[in-house]
């Protein structure tokens, strides 16, 4: 029993991740899985051989020790996961026996081909048994295990393979025969080795995003400690306390501004390059670097509640998942190690029957058993998942699930929500025009100043986007007494002794103002394009007129012609109606438009577009797109929106910007590509050489090298993902 044996119980219904040491192949993963998930109170046990970790859904109680326990028994070692690792790096382990197989291996194959005499032989022998029984122990070790309990894995093939040879040429030597293969052996046994090192670096590079997500965060906060600056560190900081942020520096942890002022480079966690502009009042998130001014901030969250911890947590549970495709290459691999040792036995059989000596029949005997090790197939899926989901993390695209690969493959239709998605989701003024046909004409300026005093004291997003207007073009707002509000529909107050009017033309004709044919005009013309238009009046007469609208974002034209390239057709959806949806939709690029639709009809909108045969990915960022986004074959969050419409969607993007679909469904696309591809080398290779080493077509040393690259090249296919361009994808930003 482990130390951990007496931890306390966990609580039913958690999720222990553990750190696995000893797998070399998919067989092996498939082998912890069956034993985890017969462990009494697992739910469901899930192990990845790239990420080496496995993921166990408990129903009952259990600890990680009972499950540690289980997994040594199975023949394999585990610690909990992010605790001290029970063994050295495994590349530079494996740098260690390579440079020792490699330095006997190579005079031992130089003697066993250009010397004919016995003691040849001898030193050949002396050369390679520390290859075979150092160098190469960890695979007869896993293989004994194994082998203890009846079952068999990529090291049992290698093991009986290069032990028949080492075996079989001691032998000769002993009794006078010509030929012996201990360089068969040796060389078989370097190059697997090779293979193995190579691949444990590639993996090394592929696991790399999640360790340089770890390391964004600051290490030290400047908090205020009774009016004083104190450094203490991040993990020190407690919900509440106040820091300060200067220009240069990294904000400590996820809060709000509460003095200052500054441009915010957010790209570690948005993927967005331009700064964001921050103010009194304004959120900012930890890991992020403050570019300009001093800031104080109060922390809002920390430690695992810090949106950095999210973002590491929800890339960890992706490159943990299994795609469904993968799972089906686990059955696979479960079942491939016994049919090799039976094709091998049969080879073997044929050779003999066909009149061949021992020695030439255990030549592509052993040739098969090297040359069938299933490694490829077991690392091609989840390095591509590690690598895509890890890359979408550096550029702000996180991908929930493995699954969500394959469901971005069949994506034919994306729906749009319009406010906060396609639009900024704050009303912003668009026009203002004044009254020049008639006597006692205003000017814009004092049409602003007395719009913005009577709108001043109010928390109407028209009224606020008024107010910041008036602000934004330097005009001072007068102060307003005896504001009244009417029904809604207007508002009235009183201006350096002048009562000013503000609403719509319904309210202004019932206040006794008249407007002019010119002024009806412009505003039937703004309320075509679907703004919203209101008037500003006094002394009997409508001033002018001042439109507001939801603006566009300034990338959403260029993301829907990205995504119409991309072969999909865009929808938008929106509550507002039918004549602002187009609009905005006609701003967008986007042809169909569905309007007018409640907050609890837009999951049914969804419905109805899969009951036509589509496959619906939509885009949100509100509560009320939440059971949309679970209703999509794909759901996309925009990261600025609500919790709820994060923890319904498949893919978030961390920005607020609508660019990011696109990048992100090419990506999910990108990845599932490589997947493919890998699997196809995977497959093909084995499909194509075990049958010509049957045949005696392929020998030994090279059976061994080219199984080594194979692993090889799945896993430089999946590192091609991390140069995955967004700018390739996503489109340009376009002027306002």
């Amino acid at each position: 029993m482990t130390p951990m044996a007496t931890a306390t119980r966990v609580a039913a219904d958690r999720v222990i991740d553990l750190d696995v040491q000893g797998m070399t192949c998919a067989s092996c993963a498939t082998r912890i899985e069956k034993v985890l998930n017969r462990t009494e109170g697992v739910s469901k046990a899930s192990v990845n051989l790239a990420t080496e970790r496995a993921r166990v859904e408990t129903a009952g109680a259990v600890t990680p020790a009972d499950l540690i326990d289980a997994i040594e028994r199975a023949g394999y070692g585990a610690t909990p996961h992010g605790g001290e690792r029970a063994s050295a790096s495994p590349e530079r382990a494996l740098g260690r026996r390579l440079a020792v197989a490699a330095g006997f291996s190579l005079p031992a194959t130089v003697i066993g081909m250009s010397v004919g005499a016995a003691w040849g032989s001898y030193v050949a022998w002396a050369l390679v048994t520390p290859v075979q029984f150092w160098a190469g122990w960890p695979f007869i070790a896993s293989a004994l295990k194994k082998a203890r309990m009846a079952e068999a894995n990529m090291d049992t093939l290698v093991t009986v393979g290069t032990v028949s040879a080492y075996l079989y040429s001691a032998w000769a030597v002993l009794t006078g025969r010509d030929h012996v293969y201990f360089e068969i052996a040796a060389v078989v046994l370097t190059f697997i080795l090779l293979g193995k090192y190579l691949e444990a670096a590639a993996r090394g590079r592929a696991s790399a995003a999640i360790r340089a997500l770890l390391e964004l965060g600051a290490k030290d906060a400047r908090v205020l400690r009774d009016g004083r600056e104190v450094m203490v560190p991040v993990a020190e900081v407690v919900v509440g306390d106040r820091f300060v942020v200067k220009p240069g520096e990294k904000v400590p942890t996820d809060g709000r501004i509460v003095a200052g002022s500054s441009a915010i480079d957010e790209s570690m966690v948005t993927g967005e390059s331009v700064p964001a502009e921050k103010g009194p009042g304004d959120a900012v998130i930890g890991a992020t670097i403050n570019r300009q001014g001093v800031l104080t901030v109060e922390a809002m969250a920390v430690g695992a509640d810090t949106a950095l911890s999210q973002i590491v947590r929800l890339v960890e549970e992706a490159q943990d998942s299994k795609a469904p495709i993968q799972r089906m290459v686990d059955r696979v691999a479960g079942i491939f190690v016994p049919v090799v040792l039976t094709i091998a036995a049969a080879t073997f059989a044929a050779w003999m029957l066909g009149g061949h000596p021992v020695g030439e029949a255990l030549i592509p005997t052993v040739t098969v058993l090297i040359i069938a090790c299933p490694c490829a197939m077991g690392l091609a899926t989840p390095v591509a998942i590690m690598v895509g989901t890890g890359r979408g993390a550096q550029m702000g695209i996180l991908i929930r699930g493995a699954e969500v690969l394959e469901r971005s493959h069949g994506i034919d239709t994306v729906v749009l929500d319009k406010t906060g998605t396609v639009t900024e989701g704050a009303m912003r003024v668009t026009d203002v025009a004044v009254d020049t046909w008639n006597q006692g004409t205003a000017s814009v300026e004092d049409l602003l100043a007395k719009a913005a005093a009577v709108e001043a004291g109010s928390e109407h997003p028209i009224a606020r986007a008024v107010v910041a207007y008036a602000e934004a073009q330097g005009v001072r707002a007068a102060r307003a007494n005896d504001v009244t509000v009417e029904g809604g529909s207007g508002a009235r107050g009183t201006v350096d002794g002048t009562e000013v009017f503000v609403g719509r033309q319904g309210f202004m004709g019932a206040s006794g103002l008249m407007s002019c044919a010119e002024l009806d005009d412009r505003t039937r013309e703004m309320e075509g394009r679907g703004v919203t238009v209101f008037a500003v009046g006094w002394d009997r007469r409508v001033r002018g007129i001042i439109a507001v609208a939801d603006t566009i974002k300034p990338s959403s034209g260029a993301a829907v012609r990205a995504l119409g390239r991309m072969g999909l057709d865009v929808v938008l959806l929106t509550g507002d109606n039918e004549r602002t949806a187009r609009a905005i939709a006609g701003q967008a690029g986007i042809e169909r438009v569905v309007a007018d639709v409640r907050p609890e009809e837009k999951a049914a909108t969804v419905r109805g577009l899969q009951a036509d045969g589509k496959r619906v990915a939509m885009v949100g960022d509100g509560i009320n797109d939440a059971p949309a986004l679970a209703q999509a074959d794909l759901g996309v969050a925009i990261g600025s929106g609500t919790d709820v419409a994060i923890e319904a969607s498949d893919i978030t993007l961390v920005g607020d910007d609508v660019a990011g679909v696109p990048a992100a469904i090419a990506l999910s696309r990108r990845t599932l590509r490589t997947i493919k591809q890998n699997l196809f080398w995977a497959f093909g290779y084995n499909t194509v050489l075990i049958p010509l080493a049957a045949l005696g077509r392929v020998n030994p040393m090279l059976a061994g090298l080219a199984m080594g690259l194979s692993s090889v090249s799945v896993v430089t296919n999946a590192l091609r993902l991390k140069r995955f361009q967004p700018e390739r994808f996503q489109p340009e930003r376009e002027n306002r």
